[in-house]
């Protein structure tokens, strides 16, 4: 870290010192020892010397989590809601317990799974005792009484009163019923308070180019941004701030995606909001999730509602109703004072057109299924690839939103039926071999009309079960016989890896093949390539479908045009193309991938085998991810923090292959380690580069390839210290010998 960093955390870490030095001298009596145990069965709790918080197991359904809780006696148990959790959404079952360890490492254990779903890896931090404050602070203290671990500094989804949100942390909003929360808050490092949904859609922000680098919800219900001197640059003030009767305040950000203060009524005994970030909640992104488009009613709550729903339609999702293989063409819905965007994935084609055009656009294009059309000063089109959109609609808005449907085919209106008329009684010899002869010629063309309705709609039909990939799963993902799958890879005919072959879809998209080659239970495989299938970053090679059929476990993604950088290495003419600068681009995409998957998606996900084979370039040299999640699929998965560390090491030999060119990565970090410590770093650079590298960006990359190579995991950076290392806005010291834990 760069000096003004440094400052900032030490003048943080001075603050809450003190802070929690003068709660200290009032709660000797309620340290907790170390060997101290909880359990779900007991429902025993450890409380602040005051009473007004507890700390234990929280029952949500017949599923628990361990956190704290308000305690105070004139709050009802009904009204006690949680304020810390331990880690993100962990549900537990009644056997569960938590325990402080005579090592001073907090370990939450289920024995329904078999294993620790929480820790807080302080074993080695000479803790001696915990304590939970009388404002809420769940701390860890040493021999010396000093704080080694507090809960205010790894908040879940909620703030209480002189808690600080530095540059860096965090909030993440709980889960809604079975719904995965995807909402988060962040201080970035420009000051800015910011709501975003997948950590990529950012809808609202707070603060101005002011270096704000802490919030802080202050007890008299206002809260501020404040810069290195604790000046206020912005503050925004709940209803009843400064009312002194109030005494417990608290910020959370809620399961809807809202940021919110409440304050406790006695009057009332139930909390009020009284500021939410957001008015509208219809503003919020994916209010509605792909249930419907969000409205406010006549009371201004908001309820959700389908506006392409077919009454024959009993899908709870709301999806856009067209399908590109619709054979009677398609029509353009309109709708006024309606805004639609693409939720899976998050984004939206946008031209600078007029209203007419705009449609159309999206007529002509197979893979738009709807536009809307905006004028804010700048006539814009937003077009959209997905049948999962969301959106709102209200009068007030001057959007125009076309839908794109398949057309009905019209029916055939029967010919006229002549009038009767008058005929001869005399047999008429010519007139009846006339009508044999008719007679027959009908009968001939409505048996062959037949015989093409039949071929015509059996053809439709094959065609129809030939093109899988137009009907995806709620996650976007394709379910595959193996016979489709053996269709299209030619029987497995192009190998371009191990145990990965080459495959078109009908609709000519070329697409790669993974077969696991494991026996893998049906139900876990499924639950992992949802999960998989559900993740959207444009550095993550997206998974299009997959096969689960008898013993066959297989996955097909999209297909990179260039294939994996270890074969780009290899090849001298894609190798020239890989220059200093594709080089470090390709590092900071893949280290984006990854931090994304370990702190921006709804749970941690670890790579595990992450190597330059299994990174691809696409048509543009931009770097995907490939393989993502398989530890999931393959193998039950551990601990989050000790596979976080497992894929920060294995970026940093990726790192040092790509600097030095040596495919053998445990041969180029020793290289890239003996040349740097020499000085000889431009020693340890590809020879092959033809334009060599700036010094200092060259010093700084092999710094942090070394310190991701450190034997220690604990001395490893998090791959969020990576990517601003790479961008240079972190600078990084000289690290010890990487391989002296070894």
């Amino acid at each position: 870290m760069d000096r003004g960093d440094r400052m900032i955390a030490c003048y943080s870490n001075l603050l809450l010192s003190v802070s929690i030095g003068f709660l200290l001298f009032s709660v000797v009596s309620s340290q907790i020892p170390l060997g101290s145990k909880l359990t779900v069965e007991e429902n025993n709790y450890w409380f602040s010397s005051n009473k007004d918080y507890a700390i234990g197991f929280l029952n949500f359904s017949d599923q628990y989590s361990f956190g704290v809780r308000f305690n105070a006696i004139y709050i009802p148990s009904s009204e006690q809601t949680a304020i810390w959790t331990a880690g993100w959404n962990v549900k537990v079952s009644s056997k569960a317990y938590f325990e402080l360890s005579l090592t001073g490492e907090m370990i939450l254990f289920d024995p329904a799974k078999g294993k620790i779903v929480w820790q807080s890896k302080t074993g080695n931090t000479s803790v001696e005792s915990a304590v939970l404050l009388d404002d809420g602070n769940f701390v860890l203290l040493n021999r010396n009484k000093s704080a080694v671990w507090q809960s205010f500094e790894s908040p879940s989804d909620t703030m209480l009163s002189g808690q600080s949100l530095s540059v860096g942390q965090s909030l993440r909003a709980s889960s809604r019923g079975s719904l995965t929360s995807y909402y988060s808050l962040h201080m970035n490092v420009s000051g800015v308070m910011q709501l975003r949904w997948e950590n990529s859609i950012i809808y609202w922000t707070v603060g101005g180019p002011q270096s704000a680098v802490r919030a802080i919800l202050g007890s008299d219900g206002i809260l501020q941004l404040l810069d290195q001197q604790s000046q206020a640059v912005l503050s925004v003030y709940g209803e009843d701030h400064n009312d002194s009767d109030v005494k417990f305040r608290f910020l959370r950000l809620d399961s809807d995606g809202n940021l919110r203060i409440y304050s406790w009524e006695n009057n009332a005994m139930s909390w009020r909001t009284v500021w939410q970030a957001i008015i509208n909640q219809c503003d919020v992104f994916a209010t509605c999730a792909t249930n419907g488009i969000c409205t406010l009613n006549a009371s201004d709550s908001y309820v959700c509602w389908c506006p392409f729903r077919s009454t024959r339609d009993s899908n709870s999702e709301c999806l856009i109703p067209y399908k590109p293989s619709c054979e009677s063409g398609s029509s353009m819905i309109v709708h006024e004072h309606m805004y639609l965007y693409g939720i899976y994935p998050p984004n939206n084609t946008v031209v600078q057109t007029n209203l007419q055009q705009c449609r159309s656009m999206c007529q002509k294009d197979p893979s738009c299924h709807a536009a809307s059309f905006i004028n804010n000063g700048t006539p814009q089109c937003h077009m959209m690839n997905s049948r999962y959109v969301g959106g709102q609609s209200d009068p007030s808005l001057g959007s125009v939103t076309f839908v794109k449907t398949c057309s009905d085919p019209i029916a055939v209106l029967p010919p006229p039926v002549p009038a009767p008329r008058k005929v001869s009684q005399k047999i008429c010899v010519a007139c009846l071999l006339e009508v044999a002869a008719a007679s027959i010629v009908v009968f001939v063309m409505l048996q062959f009309s037949i015989g093409v309705y039949l071929f015509r709609r059996r053809k439709h039909m094959m065609q129809k079960s030939a093109l899988p990939h137009i009907v995806p799963n709620a996650t976007g993902c394709i379910v595959f016989s193996y016979s489709e799958i053996k269709d299209l890879t030619d029987n497995f005919k192009q190998q371009i890896g191990q145990n990965v072959f080459k495959g078109v879809l009908p609709d000519n998209r070329l697409v790669a093949v993974k077969d696991l080659n494991a026996s893998i239970d049906e139900r876990r495989f499924r639950a992992a390539v949802l999960k998989i299938g559900s993740i959207y970053h444009k550095n993550l090679l997206r998974l299009d479908g997959y096969c689960c059929e008898s013993g066959r476990r297989l996955l097909v993604y999209e297909l990179a045009k260039y294939g994996s950088v270890d074969k780009c290495l290899e090849e001298p003419r894609m190798c020239k193309r890989l220059t200093w600068r594709k080089r470090m681009d390709i590092c900071l995409s893949v280290a984006r991938a990854i931090s994304y998957l370990h702190t921006g998606c709804r749970e941690f996900i670890s790579h595990g085998n992450l190597k330059c084979e299994n990174v691809v370039l696409d048509d543009e040299l931009e770097a995907k991810v490939s393989e993502f999640g398989l530890r999931t699929i393959q193998a039950e998965a551990s601990s989050s923090g000790g596979l976080a560390e497992t894929d920060v090491r294995d970026f940093g030999k990726m790192m040092v292959v790509l600097i030095t060119g040596c495919q053998n990565a445990d041969e180029a970090c020793y290289l890239s380690y003996e040349k740097w410590v020499k000085a000889e770093k431009e020693m340890a650079m590809d020879q092959r580069i033809v334009v060599g590298a700036d010094s200092e960006e060259l010093e700084r990359a092999l710094r942090i390839a070394l310190w991701c190579l450190q034997g220690d995991e604990r001395m490893r950076p998090s791959m969020g210290e990576v990517i601003k290392v790479l961008e240079g806005t972190l600078t990084v010291d000289r690290p010890p010998p990487p391989f002296a834990h070894n």
